[in-house]
């Protein structure tokens, strides 16, 4: 059975993010803590299997399917509609909430007011940069209005958001820039947006973008950031410097220690790769790589980087995503007889908004306090990894609960057992679900992405090859 760590659901919320715990947190629910410090407080707090039994077992594996691996999953007419409805909503969201001026793209919107307010984050403009892509790659946005908006957004990345080091914070004022909530210098949500500022590079080949690009990646240091251990740290503040926890356990760190491996200017070194610890879960018979943490770590670094058909010596992580997501689709169908709302038809649970504010909330082993609420960017973000079975999910979503699709797809989150539905979109999740939406339909994220040599040259160093 699966072994079961007690995990913490209440503590303290950190003060940068007070004001954003007034405006988003319900006062019933005080200390519930934001997706990125309930990582920081629960990863690493256990090792479930020895390392050398997941790599014994290894072969023992399903295989993932031949359409995942080596070509793209055959779509009904009906499938490739929703998925091509999905996209179009989710790019509106980062063409409306994104700035005109800045490129910078808000954190989250209330699909029920017209708020003019709120904070950029810099990972939603990821996100952003790369919906410009995907939105012009489909004719949904004219190539002279993307670029514009592309332009807008690497000027003002290179010229007037506050950075330390390369680094951006990671809440912004969308139309000054200024820092927001004293919020930290952040190492994970900055390399996301630079593989949102590396897509636009590639997919657009304009010798402009080309060069703002190249000037912001070629800026962020590194080295600074693993100046006295191998493990990154989470972030760091000019009140108290470096924050003490660091990226120690399988995550969504992938992407950041590959960009990192692959900068040509204040490069990585490759014993970077080897120093984060692969903690090894076992559910129902399955092994992978994973963390006591929400199943968005097993999505975003896959976003970008196509892990397909290729393995260092650790794993495949490709395949290890489509276990962890077996894995949870079957935690969450056992759930039903708690909450019967989950089912085959209906799963999904990874860190969102609820009726008490945010939690990062997840399992197995259950993580957070658990109530029925359903996530769609869960099934979403892992559509590439289990197609058919997320397929399923988005649209029971679609068909039976019309109150949880708005004009920008998908409400965050919403629980059918207490008629309770998000009013607002938060852009990572919307991010994640257009992106590997994309990546099903035609692998034009993974394509366009894995051209730039910061990519190839980070998967190099970190030993994957093709098998």
């Amino acid at each position: 059975m699966f072994v079961d760590v007690a995990v913490p659901s209440r503590l303290v919320f950190p003060r940068y993010h007070e004001q954003w715990k007034t405006k988003y947190m319900s006062e019933a629910e005080p200390n519930l803590l934001s997706r990125r410090q309930i990582l920081r407080q629960v990863l690493g707090t256990g090792l479930c299997l020895p390392f050398t039994t997941f790599l014994a077992d290894a072969q023992q594996q399903p295989a993932a399917s031949a359409a995942n691996v080596n070509g793209l999953s055959s779509l009904s007419a009906e499938d490739d509609q929703l998925l091509n409805d999905i996209e179009k909503t989710s790019i509106l969201f980062f063409w409306e909430q994104g700035s005109s001026n800045t490129g910078m793209v808000k954190d989250r919107c209330n699909v029920h007011t017209n708020d003019q307010g709120g904070a950029a984050s810099i990972a939603a403009t990821g996100f952003g940069l790369t919906a410009l892509c995907i939105g012009e790659q489909r004719g949904l946005i004219t190539t002279a209005d993307a670029l514009q908006r592309v332009f807008a957004t690497l000027r003002f990345l290179w010229r007037k958001l506050p950075n330390h080091r390369g680094f951006f914070y990671h809440f912004a004022n969308p139309e000054t820039g200024e820092r927001m909530f004293d919020s930290e210098v952040s190492s994970v949500d900055t390399a996301i947006l630079l593989c949102g500022v590396l897509t636009c590079r590639e997919h657009f080949r304009h010798p402009a973008v080309g060069q703002l690009a190249d000037l912001i990646f070629n800026r962020v240091d590194w080295t600074w950031l693993s100046e006295d251990t191998s493990l990154l740290t989470h972030g760091w503040t000019p009140e108290v410097g470096f924050l003490a926890s660091r990226w120690d356990y399988y995550s969504e760190l992938m992407m950041m220690y590959l960009l990192g491996m692959g900068s040509s200017a204040y490069p990585l070194s490759a014993e970077t790769w080897n120093a984060w610890k692969r903690l090894i879960f076992e559910y129902d018979g399955m092994r992978y790589i994973g963390s006591f943490a929400p199943l968005f770590v097993h999505q975003y670094s896959q976003a970008w980087f196509d892990f397909r058909g290729k393995r260092d010596k650790y794993a495949d992580y490709f395949q290890n995503s489509v276990v962890a997501t077996e894995v949870h689709r079957r935690f969450c169908i056992e759930l039903g007889k708690q909450f019967p709302d989950y089912s085959e038809d209906l799963w999904g649970i990874t860190a969102s908004d609820s009726q008490h504010g945010y939690i990062a909330w997840g399992g197995p082993p259950a993580t957070g306090p658990i109530d029925g609420t359903v996530v769609p960017s869960a099934a979403g973000g892992s559509l590439p990894f289990k197609p058919a079975e997320t397929l399923q999910v988005l649209r029971t979503i679609r068909n039976r609960y019309p109150l949880a699709w708005t004009k920008y797809g998908f409400v965050n989150a919403f629980n059918p057992l207490k008629n309770w539905y998000d009013p607002d979109v938060i852009g990572i999740d919307t991010g994640i679900v257009l992106l590997m939406a994309e990546n099903l339909r035609t692998g034009f994220v993974w394509e366009t992405f894995m051209k730039t040599a910061e990519a190839r040259r980070g998967m190099e160093r970190a030993g994957f090859h093709k098998y």
